[in-house]
């Protein structure tokens, strides 16, 4: 949950908590996680493979990371590390995929929608009104010679988007999308099952023209960039693997090469705040000084910017502060 995390009623659990390893697992995979240094999955091997990790860990020990008291927070204190899940093996999902995919054949359910069906309405419907607001140059500085172009003119643009969802799932967030004007659109998973789902669905539903792909996105294959990137909870779960800290800098290195320049990364998160993806993006950019000219502008060394948040979501106070369950944060690709 994003903004303050409480415990949820006893009728939200199923959509706003998230299970711990206890829940979900065996005893026998149990006594396997407890050992974080010698669990393996595909997101890649755990720290006991230096190899692997090597850029990662050499980035944790040497980046000088702003503290976390010289930004604004809608919390007074800031979170403790999140625990490891199974959440964040590869294990967990291809089973619950797997369980899902022979759900839609006998049954034709399509499975879970995380974070719920209206976060899904609203992150699409707000995506699509950011970029028009891009094509349109209604916001500065943005789209090069777009505050001439027509209405109908940025429709077409739209349309002519390439969009990548990555931890695409069942890949329904990419219907939504298709429903806004995108056309040009394309999911990927390292979960076979995730991808078989997703193909089924889209060939059921009518949106046979999406594209999908099994690809770890910590380790992509994709050569190609995209406009619009989209992560509606890949990098929660990137952080719930034993080795999250580390996986999610492999996270930022990769994502900065999917990322078109002057394109738009959309994620959203019910671990973290707004200002939180926000401070995480500020310790990636710093760590890229690092192999930077030092004497460079800082608006070229920073290879992402804070664009806009989604503010509609519905919020609660808690203890005198004002939160909510989502965060869905846009940033700008320089």
């Amino acid at each position: 949950m994003a903004g303050i995390r409480w415990p949820p009623d006893d009728s939200e659990l199923s959509q706003a908590r998230v299970p711990s390893t206890s829940d979900l697992i065996s005893d026998d995979d149990r006594s396997i996680a407890a050992d974080s240094w010698s669990i393996k999955s595909d997101y890649g091997s755990t720290l006991d493979d230096e190899q692997r990790h090597v850029d990662a860990a050499d980035a944790l020990s040497t980046a000088t990371f702003r503290a976390a008291s010289d930004y604004s927070s809608d919390k007074e204190e800031p979170d403790a590390e999140v625990e490891p899940s199974v959440l964040g093996l590869q294990s967990y999902w291809d089973a619950t995929y797997a369980d899902e995919l022979a759900n839609f054949h006998e049954h034709g359910h399509s499975g879970e929608v995380w974070f719920g069906a209206e976060v899904m309405d609203i992150v699409a419907s707000w995506t699509k009104n950011l970029c028009d607001d891009i094509a349109q140059g209604r916001l500065q500085g943005l789209a090069d010679g777009a505050k001439s172009e027509s209405v109908e003119q940025g429709g077409k643009i739209l349309s002519s988007w390439n969009v990548l969802d990555i931890g695409t799932g069942n890949g329904l967030l990419l219907h939504e999308l298709a429903k806004q004007g995108f056309c040009e659109l394309t999911g990927s998973d390292y979960s076979e099952g995730a991808i078989n789902l997703a193909r089924s669905l889209a060939d059921h539903d009518g949106f046979s023209n999406i594209n999908f792909l099994v690809d770890d996105v910590l380790e992509t294959k994709l050569e190609k960039q995209f406009q619009l990137v989209m992560d509606k909870g890949t990098l929660d779960a990137i952080g719930l693997h034993p080795d999250g800290t580390l996986k999610r800098i492999m996270y930022w290195d990769s994502v900065s090469k999917l990322v078109a320049p002057g394109g738009i990364l959309v994620i959203t998160s019910c671990n973290n705040t707004k200002d939180e993806l926000v401070h995480e993006v500020d310790n990636f950019n710093q760590r890229k000084l690092v192999s930077q000219d030092p004497e460079a502008p800082k608006d070229q060394q920073a290879l992402f910017r804070y664009l806009s948040h989604v503010q509609s979501y519905p919020t609660f106070t808690f203890g005198g502060s004002e939160g909510s369950r989502v965060a869905t944060v846009a940033f700008l690709r320089s």
